[in-house]
């Protein structure tokens, strides 16, 4: 489980095609705010924008940081992110194998 002082977190965004998913998870990881990135998609999003139902086809990157890191990596996918409002969502990860959760923690700067 992961120890109170480096809590990790699963962060979410999803992007409009594979290249900008790409590009985020490697800026992110080089940056050492995230330990790893995974892109997956595409997938199918429906959603409301500016009072219409729209569906668009997607990229999903799923991070994985510390709490810590999370402020400064929330602040990089806000300012490189292609959309208006993006979606990033953090979820705690509440149990995990003890060496990936180290192998985190020990990869991540928090800024």
């Amino acid at each position: 489980m992961a120890s109170v002082e480096r809590p990790v977190l699963t962060v979410l965004t999803t992007v409009d095609s594979a290249d900008a998913a790409q590009a985020l998870a490697r800026a992110a990881v080089e940056a050492r705010l995230a330990a790893c990135a995974q892109v997956s998609g595409p997938v199918t999003s429906v959603y409301r924008w500016k009072g219409a139902v729209e569906t668009a086809q997607e990229w999903q990157v799923v991070f994985k940081t510390t709490e810590d890191a999370y402020a400064a990596l929330e602040a990089r996918l806000t300012a490189e992110h292609p959309y208006d409002t993006p979606e990033i969502i953090a979820t705690p990860v509440v149990r995990g194998a003890a060496g990936y959760l180290a192998w985190v923690g020990a990869e991540v700067e928090a800024r």
